[in-house]
């Protein structure tokens, strides 16, 4: 069953799809909080958190994106005010720090005739595509723009319509939400 109809059904009040969209969402959103906070404990509060914000909440979801990444976004947010709680922020790296993922991004445009470099050079670009196609708002067109056609941040920011300020700060997120993706993978 499709989102779309689930949602309705669990508006409605419909416990057997409100059970459906848990036992498909919760695995997902717990392993999404987990990488975020690492403690099963505090990733099933937050993921609770989230289901409880989300359903208040369902009626707003309008379909733009995927359910999932509505939900994701909503669990960033709990991510967020768990941080708040404690007094402290997780640790961060730069995603440019990660040699996998910049060897992932760059496999998209990347030449070579040998056959088993072909094969390795299909399979990431799969995996990286996969994880672009999930990645919430335009974060993965301007990492294609990026890293498959070579644009400059310039040129992103003219096709986003915004400043080359906030193209650069959508390119980190992009980058810190494709390298967390990909790691799941």
């Amino acid at each position: 069953m499709d989102d779309r109809t689930l949602t309705a059904r669990a508006l409605r009040g419909d416990d057997q799809a409100f059970n459906e969209l848990f036992d498909i969402y919760f695995p997902r959103l717990f392993r999404f909080a987990l990488r975020r906070v690492a403690d099963e404990d505090a990733a099933e509060d937050i993921v609770q958190s989230t289901f409880i914000k989300a359903m208040r909440s369902l009626s707003s979801w309008r379909g733009e994106a995927s359910l999932f990444t509505w939900l994701c976004t909503i669990c960033r947010h709990e991510v967020h005010d768990h941080w708040q709680r404690l007094g402290r922020h997780p640790e961060t790296a730069s995603a440019d720090d990660s040699p996998d993922v910049r060897s992932a991004l760059e496999a998209l445009s990347a030449g070579g005739d040998n056959p088993e470099r072909a094969l390795e050079r299909a399979e990431i670009s799969g995996a990286v595509q996969l994880v672009l196609d999930h990645l919430p708002g335009r974060y993965g067109d301007v990492l294609e723009w990026k890293y498959a056609l070579g644009l400059s941040v310039a040129e992103i920011a003219a096709r986003l319509g915004t400043s080359i300020k906030a193209a650069e700060s959508t390119l980190t997120r992009a980058r810190l939400a494709f390298r967390e993706g990909y790691s799941s993978l």
